[in-house]
């Protein structure tokens, strides 16, 4: 963006998008300021147009928004994050508690997109000049973009949780190989013993077969993940080590996406409780009497505040 080197001239202003809103409010009262407002124009046929009701000029603009589906949520960040830069804010931060798209990460087959690299790409054709996001499906999604990335963690969140639960028999686990590298990271820190689940899909959304790696019997199992979809990964593996003679199961997971019958089969599972982030919004006409919310916003509104004011943001990560 033009002009980045020169230093700003006025302040920061937040601004939620609708998918968001609720997080987006919660952020800026940690930050201790209020949410700028913004208003939706939205046409007969569909089509939509932000508007910042406020002049951004010179100021650094965060804009909040998860681009969970549908892709209008994605959309939505792009227009704002133009009409800020057509507005002359001076920088514009992406804030994406949720980084949609993220699983296309590579082309794992023939003639597919790399849809993570496309969305890095149109946030920087938006004009976007930092990008702050938690738990990405892959690590490597930061190397698609030519902008800072800062990548937070939802152990910062958890931590005060984990050290609650009162069990001499407490163990890590990954619902499925991809996710090993996290389970292993916990169980090292908190020094717990690691068990693996491997997993046969047959296609996507859908686990054929199932077995675990570790010692599950008498353990109070915890289950990690960086998102959970349609759910039955989780529950499938949270009924299997029951089975194994586990004494309990519950699973922490950052980002509740929660599609198709995800909320019914948690609700009929073995899991004694699913501990998520607000990164995404629960829906209200669904059961959820297992699910425990906590909310990243305290981890948000410090990571940006050491951002302005020029400090190390690595303590913000507790491992």
């Amino acid at each position: 963006m033009d002009g980045c080197d020169k230093k700003p001239t006025a302040g920061v202003q937040f601004f939620g998008g609708r998918a968001s809103e609720a997080l987006a409010q919660k952020i800026a009262a940690a930050y201790g300021t209020q949410l700028g407002k913004v208003r939706f124009l939205e046409f007969s046929d569909g089509e939509f147009q932000p508007s910042f009701e406020q002049s951004v000029r010179g100021d650094t603009v965060y804009l909040i928004q998860s681009t969970y589906p549908p892709v209008t949520n994605l959309f939505e960040l792009l227009l704002m994050a133009d009409a800020a830069h057509r507005a002359s804010a001076y920088k514009i931060v992406a804030v994406i508690p949720y980084f949609g798209w993220a699983r296309q990460d590579r082309k794992d087959k023939s003639r597919v997109p790399i849809g993570a690299k496309l969305v890095a790409n149109l946030m920087q054709a938006a004009h976007i000049d930092r990008v702050m996001t938690m738990d990405l499906h892959a690590d490597q999604i930061q190397g698609f973009f030519e902008i800072p990335v800062d990548h937070l963690f939802s152990s910062w969140m958890f931590d005060e949780y984990i050290k609650s639960i009162d069990s001499e028999s407490l163990a890590f686990a990954s619902p499925d190989i991809g996710g090993s590298k996290r389970a292993s990271t916990y169980a090292r820190h908190y020094n717990r013993p690691l068990i693996i689940c491997h997993k046969v899909r047959e296609v996507a959304n859908q686990v054929a077969d199932m077995t675990a790696i570790g010692d599950v019997k008498g353990k109070d199992v915890v289950l990690l993940d960086d998102m959970i979809d349609t759910a039955g990964t989780i529950t499938k593996a949270a009924d299997m080590m029951m089975d194994m003679g586990a004494r309990s199961v519950q699973a922490m997971v950052a980002h509740a996406v929660l599609s198709g019958e995800a909320y019914e089969r948690i609700d009929r599972s073995a899991l004694t409780k699913l501990v998520v982030s607000d990164s995404i919004p629960l829906r209200e006409d669904k059961p959820h009497s297992k699910i425990e919310v906590h909310s990243v916003a305290d981890l948000f509104a410090d990571t940006i505040r050491k951002v302005n004011e020029h400090h190390s943001i690595s303590e913000n990560y507790v491992f």
